[in-house]
């Protein structure tokens, strides 16, 4: 295991009807007026905001607020709410929502402060030295970004989405009612619970030995989304499935399962391409490339199988073949890719909607020239990338 350090300071509320303690939350850290940020009807719809915002009334609290956040949040709302949190003296970023949303406050968050283009962090120019604080009310099981350091933002005039990871955007409070994610359609669904799996296999393969204790995190969390997600698809108001899928999302992302050892997100990068240009769920374009990145690296190239194997038996129940590791292996990725199947996910570039001529585009886009690599697990080329499409395509 590798030294590591470990900051979590988020304070959570979880169960039902925590939403009444937004305000009480909101004072607790700081907030004397607030910008409410959110996405599109369905909080306005199912009464959430309203409640949110009694509960800061209650605490004499003043807001102004700010929809329309669009799955892939865009930079183009970041700017308004910038410029609208600075007009109106805001000192706190509250968001309602799934991932999109509260990384669009963290990304608020960070260009309140900041005389210059927020962009200047997503395109890794400069690091952030302050942020507004944000507090996160939850309604989508997914991004784990109510725990993590972490944030995604498209780029319109690009269609570049890239990610800032900072400790200092952590959320000081977030709420997780596991009720509030039972009205959700059964594909987003299945994508929030794809992309917390893809978080926690992004951890989970690595080349640094004995860690044996973030592996069985890593295991435990795994085992639940397998058990879990088939019961909500079935039944939606199955609240201790919802909770428990709620509360691995957040465990999946906010690094408690990936410290002491190093990690590999190029799926998470290269599946980005998909989404800026194609604006599928962030899930349900990981489901089509994290079965084609294990397929090519376990298979094609031959690395890790030992590892591959390892998950194939402790997730999936694969017999260990002692004298052909690689068989085992094979069967875990046809094990993973036969459960994305099973609760409604695409596996490949025609059931997501992508096209294969557009393999070249999405290759330049990931930004690899020349001899570059980026990876950490295996290290990838920009050839590679292409031979990972290529894959998915089919």
């Amino acid at each position: 295991m590798e030294n590591f350090n470990f900051y979590s300071p988020t304070y959570f509320e979880f169960g039902k009807e925590t939403e009444n303690k937004a305000g009480e939350l909101a004072k607790r850290f700081g907030a004397t007026k607030v910008l409410l940020h959110y996405g599109q009807n369905s909080v306005v719809k199912s009464g959430l905001l309203d409640r949110v915002k009694k509960s800061l009334d209650n605490e004499n609290i003043k807001y102004v607020e700010l929809g329309g956040v669009q799955p892939n949040p865009r930079d183009t709302l970041v700017y308004e709410g910038i410029d609208l949190a600075k007009k109106e003296n805001v000192d706190f970023v509250l968001a309602v929502g799934g991932g999109s949303v509260i990384d669009s406050a963290k990304a608020i968050a960070l260009g309140v402060p900041y005389d210059g283009d927020f962009w200047d962090f997503y395109s890794y120019k400069v690091r952030a030295k302050k942020c507004l604080p944000v507090g996160t009310v939850l309604t989508i099981a997914a991004a784990g970004s109510e725990g993590s350091e972490s944030s995604v933002v498209t780029q319109t005039s690009t269609d570049t989405k890239n990610g800032y990871s900072d400790d200092i955007t952590r959320p000081k409070f977030s709420i997780l009612n596991p009720e509030l994610t039972s009205s959700l359609p059964a594909y987003q669904t299945a994508a929030g619970a794809t992309d917390i799996m893809a978080h926690v296999f992004e951890r989970y393969f690595s080349n640094t030995p004995n860690v044996e204790t973030t592996d069985r995190l890593c295991e435990a969390v795994l085992l639940s989304m397998v058990s879990e997600v088939p019961k909500v698809i079935a039944n939606p108001n199955d609240y201790d499935a919802r909770a428990n899928i709620m509360w691995a999302g957040m465990v999946a992302h906010n690094n408690i399962v990936g410290v002491g050892r190093e990690q590999d997100w190029n799926s998470h990068g290269i599946e980005h391409q998909l989404s800026a240009v194609y604006d599928v769920a962030h899930g349900a374009g990981l489901a089509v490339i994290f079965p084609a990145w294990m397929t090519y690296v376990c298979e094609v190239k031959g690395h890790g199988v030992e590892r591959f194997a390892q998950i194939a038996v402790r997730l999936w129940g694969v017999q260990m073949n002692f004298a052909n590791p690689l068989e085992t292996a094979k069967k875990g990725i046809t094990a993973f890719k036969n459960f994305l199947t099973s609760i409604g996910m695409p596996v490949n570039f025609t059931q997501l909607g992508a096209k294969s001529e557009d393999i070249p585009l999405l290759v330049k886009k990931f930004g690899l020239t020349g001899d570059e690599t980026t990876g950490g697990f295996y290290n990838l080329n920009s050839k590679d990338v292409e031979a990972i499409y290529n894959i998915a395509s089919k």
